[in-house]
């Protein structure tokens, strides 16, 4: 088959972009590098199986030429990690949005399977002890900028329903909860790779709040699969499903599993949102994803454990410092 992936060249996109060439499939890669990176496909940027374009989706004028020759198109181009929408609003929103309609006016025009990438962030502050594909949706005020990288997602998602309604578009949605391992930056805000960091280099590690806020982290390993799982299943179009893990972790909690993992004199340092953000910052106080939906369907569930994440992580950061 053929497989289009934008933003191919991040996180979660290099390692299926990885993960389809290794099963025989012909794959491109659309990606601006803003925060991918040529190096996260230097295992099979030789592979003439895969064909790389350095382009930005809102511009890129080949795309609906690509999309017409593709089978599936998987969309994870976006604006991502919560310092760079807090501190980049606009092009949170220009990105996500604008971005996402490009991509699916074409798929829906040409009738291609597709799933685009959403977040858990979408279920806002919702106080549920998990969530599912089907709640209630609570946003916080616009005020808040932070708040603007969901509501983008969430029009991403709505478009794409929309597209199902009017014409059968084969549509699919995909919630992310915190999805980690190797080749993730902590740049933007990504907390385990910024936390691995700090402890390899003895530096005190940041948590920001005061830890008691909790998530649930999900191996990209296991996410590929996930995906895959529902790129090749006709009775997820029309459809959203979470994909994350279920086992909760504080961020306090994280911090001390990673210096205890790592052997690390690291002290962990309490910094204040408004120091690490902006005033006024809201954050989720848990996210538990409800993983039925997807289970029911393809069978999927994550494997790879927490202290596999860190190691994975470390052992790419190690290499790097």
């Amino acid at each position: 088959m053929k497989y289009l992936i934008t933003g191919g060249a991040g996180f979660i996109g290099s390692h299926l972009a990885e993960s389809l060439l290794a099963d025989g499939h012909q794959v491109k890669v659309i990606d601006n590098l803003a925060t991918g990176s040529v190096a996260n496909l230097a295992a099979v940027i030789e592979n003439p199986a895969l064909r790389f374009v350095e382009a930005d989706i809102l511009e890129y004028a080949g795309l609906d030429r690509d999309i017409a020759d593709t089978d599936a198109v998987i969309h994870l181009a976006a604006a991502v990690g919560v310092e760079l929408v807090v501190h980049d609003p606009v092009h949170t929103i220009i990105t996500n949005v604008h971005g996402t309609e490009r991509v699916l006016n074409s798929a829906a025009k040409h009738n291609r399977r597709t799933l685009i990438a959403s977040t858990s962030e979408v279920y806002g502050k919702s106080k549920e002890a998990e969530f599912k594909e089907t709640d209630d949706l609570l946003i916080g005020s616009s005020y808040h900028s932070r708040w603007s990288y969901a509501c983008s997602k969430l029009l991403d998602e709505f478009y794409l329903m929309a597209h199902h309604r009017a014409s059968g578009f084969p549509g699919t949605v995909m919630r992310f909860f915190n999805i980690v391992g190797p080749r993730q930056t902590g740049r933007y805000g990504m907390v385990i790779p910024r936390l691995v960091e700090a402890a390899l280099r003895g530096k005190p590690i940041p948590v920001y709040g005061d830890g008691t806020q909790s998530r649930c982290f999900c191996h990209v390993f296991d996410t590929v699969k996930a995906i895959r799982g529902l790129v090749g299943c006709d009775a997820a179009v029309g459809h959203i499903y979470n994909i994350g893990s279920r086992n909760v972790m504080t961020i306090q909690g994280l911090a001390e599993r990673i210096v205890e993992r790592l052997g690390s004199s690291s002290e962990i340092e309490l910094i204040p949102y408004e120091q690490a953000y902006e005033k006024g910052f809201e954050d989720m106080l848990r996210r538990r994803p409800s993983t039925e939906a997807i289970r029911e369907l393809t069978g999927w569930q994550p494997t790879l454990d927490l202290d596999r994440i860190i190691d994975d992580v470390a052992a790419q950061l190690k290499r790097e410092l």
